[in-house]
């Protein structure tokens, strides 16, 4: 016989292509064996039974942590506040954030509910009297963020991404931080989220966190929270720099409420405005406990910086995509490389 391995190989085809359907037949993402037990930053204890494979956002930080997973195919509701990723705006929406239609949700038959603190407790209550499967998000600080990512990563089964997405996060959190100790000295800085009444960020905030870390003192530390203050307050603070949210809310342009600061006749003197240092953030992101708080980290580092003339920039390291926003290119990259890599093998 010519080709004496001809039978051998002819068997192993065989073998092969036996085993085809049995793998097709199992679904992607999916484990029937999957059951995790998680406590959310309600302090509940909910246990998950099966991969999740449709889940419902109610926050848009539960949305954007969702997709920087790889997630976004699994999504299958999220508020009318959810814009970012663009793709979370294709999603159907189930009302606002505070005001959620439970009949919306249940009808698009999830098996997770990621559930936000801004729902309300009765919202929440009551998806789980419907037996619902729900956990609640409530981060207090930016390792609050990272320990989300974290859990909702091990409730979904994509811990893999969230190690690697927590994993640089923090590597660029340590950059910042690192440049923010070597400076000589730490400017008042305040976060302005409105202007008419001066509505500002104080103590116990995402963003009095981000001033900090970044290297600044915030000029209103001795406020709870987020709170009014008055023209007079706010002169006699004479913050260094001004942080101020984009936008208006009403349809304005993106610098506006900086604008209306910088006009006020009575704000003048307040040092930030006469030396021009007043710098406008995003306010979704500044404002959002997801994970582009790394990012508005890296932008007040930033403006710090450019205020005080030290040239030290956002980070140290290059901005890092999430996964899961972005990696479509690079994975049909890799489809591909393989594609011609088993030709090269033939």
């Amino acid at each position: 016989m010519k080709h004496p391995y001809v039978f051998a190989i002819l068997f192993l085809a065989l073998l092969c292509l036996a085993a085809v359907p049995a793998l097709a037949a199992i679904p992607a993402n999916q484990n029937s064996t999957f059951e995790r037990t998680i406590t959310d930053d309600s302090g509940a204890a909910v246990t998950i039974h099966g991969e999740p494979q449709r889940i419902v956002s109610l926050a848009p930080a539960n949305t954007e942590i969702l997709f920087a997973l790889g997630l976004g195919d699994r999504i299958v509701g999220v508020t009318d506040y959810c814009n970012y990723p663009p793709a979370a705006k294709t999603k159907p929406s189930i009302g606002g954030y505070s005001t959620v239609s439970v009949e919306k949700i249940i009808a698009l038959k999830p098996d997770l509910i990621v559930a936000s603190y801004g729902n309300g407790a009765d919202a929440v209550h009551r998806l789980d009297t419907l037996n619902q499967t729900v956990i609640t998000l409530n981060p207090a600080n930016i390792t609050g963020v990272l320990n989300d990512i974290t859990l909702v990563g091990y409730a979904t089964g994509t811990e893999d991404n969230a190690t690697s997405l927590v994993t640089s996060l923090q590597a660029r959190i340590d950059a910042v931080e690192q440049n923010a100790s070597a400076m000589a000295t730490h400017p008042k800085v305040a976060h302005i989220v409105w202007n008419d009444p001066l509505y500002v960020s104080g103590n116990g905030t995402f963003q009095d966190e981000l001033i900090t870390m970044a290297g600044g003192t915030n000029a209103f530390a001795d406020k709870p929270y987020w709170a009014t203050v008055s023209a007079e307050e706010f002169v006699a603070a004479d913050p260094d720099i001004l942080i101020v949210n984009s936008g208006t809310g009403m349809g304005g342009s993106e610098d506006a409420i900086a604008l209306a600061l910088e006009n006020d006749t009575r704000f003048v003197n307040v040092a930030a405005i006469k030396n021009h240092h007043v710098y406008v953030i995003d306010s979704d992101m500044v404002d959002r406990g997801g994970p582009r708080i790394v990012d508005a980290l890296e932008i007040v580092a930033s403006d710090i910086h450019d205020a005080e003339g030290t040239g030290a920039g956002a980070a140290a390291t290059p901005t890092q995509k999430s996964p899961g926003f972005d990696d479509m290119p690079a994975v049909a990259a890799l489809a591909a490389g393989m594609v011609v890599a088993l030709r090269r093998m033939q």
